[in-house]
């Protein structure tokens, strides 16, 4: 096998890892896994009563860190802040800078793509459940960052940050995790038939 063609999978890996190795490749799937997350942030659903919309940003936040891996997941959502927080107008419904309310989920995300990218290398990533649980977890960082800091921001109690920035998203984040349960594990049994 030339080191131009995937590379079979074997324990410890991520999807990332049967892309043969080198710096570009690492750099090209960081600044990809920053993009995607930026994009998928657009896709935002304003929820009443909450400064925070439904987003696909949790969504691929949670993808790249586990297909990526955590070490090159978190580079890519710190790249991700970064861009936002100086200016790109990437964060959900095309914000940018620390100042809005949902920060504190983007903190989260930079956490949680760490976690489910060290699962994955676990192997979290290969059955339909065990991804169910890492999609789930990494969410439950997400909110456990979150929420509090939207508390904050705003002034609200802890329960009021409960009702308008964790309960109206439960139900999303619960098809996310279904979406992932289908996309994550198939991935893996393409790879292993090749």
């Amino acid at each position: 096998m030339s080191t131009a063609t995937v590379t079979s999978a074997r324990p410890g890996q991520v999807l990332a890892d049967l892309v043969p190795a080198s710096r570009v490749r690492d750099a090209a799937l960081v600044l990809g896994g920053a993009a995607l997350t930026g994009l998928a942030a657009q896709i935002a659903v304003p929820v009443p009563g909450s400064p925070v919309p439904v987003t696909g940003q949790t969504f691929a936040a949670l993808l790249v860190g586990t297909t990526l891996g955590a070490r090159r997941g978190f580079a890519s959502l710190a790249v991700y802040a970064l861009a936002g927080m100086a200016g790109v107008p990437w964060f959900a419904e095309g914000t940018s800078g620390i100042g809005m309310p949902s920060f504190g989920y983007i903190l989260g995300m930079l956490l949680a793509s760490v976690v489910v990218g060290a699962l994955a290398r676990r192997g979290a990533d290969r059955s339909a459940w065990r991804t169910a649980g890492t999609m789930l977890l990494g969410s439950a960082i997400i909110y456990a960052v979150g929420v509090p800091y939207l508390a904050l921001a705003t002034g609200m109690s802890a329960s009021a940050a409960i009702a308008a920035g964790l309960t109206p998203f439960l139900i999303g984040d619960a098809l996310k995790a279904a979406l992932a349960m289908g996309l994550l594990p198939t991935a893996w049994k393409f790879v292993d038939k090749r």
